[in-house]
């Protein structure tokens, strides 16, 4: 499990974008209380990249993608 610590909304508030920065940093996360109860947890984004859909499907006839079919069409109606 990754390391956090708590803070109250109050202090949060006043240190928000400081926060922000550390938080990418360090890679440690911030549970955000009110009156002492978890309310939102400030988390870093993975850096992974979206992997690039290009590719990814296969089909055992190419042919078929452009052959015409045997529905009609709204835009024909």
């Amino acid at each position: 499990m990754a390391a956090t610590r708590q803070m109250s909304a109050s202090q949060f508030k006043s240190k928000c974008l400081a926060l922000l920065d550390e938080v990418a940093s360090t890679g440690i996360a911030v549970v955000v209380t009110k009156r002492g109860h978890p309310v939102a947890q400030l988390v870093p984004l993975d850096d992974e990249v979206p992997r690039s859909l290009l590719g990814s499907v296969s089909y055992q006839n190419e042919s078929d993608l452009l052959a015409p079919i045997e529905e009609e069409w709204d835009a024909d109606r």
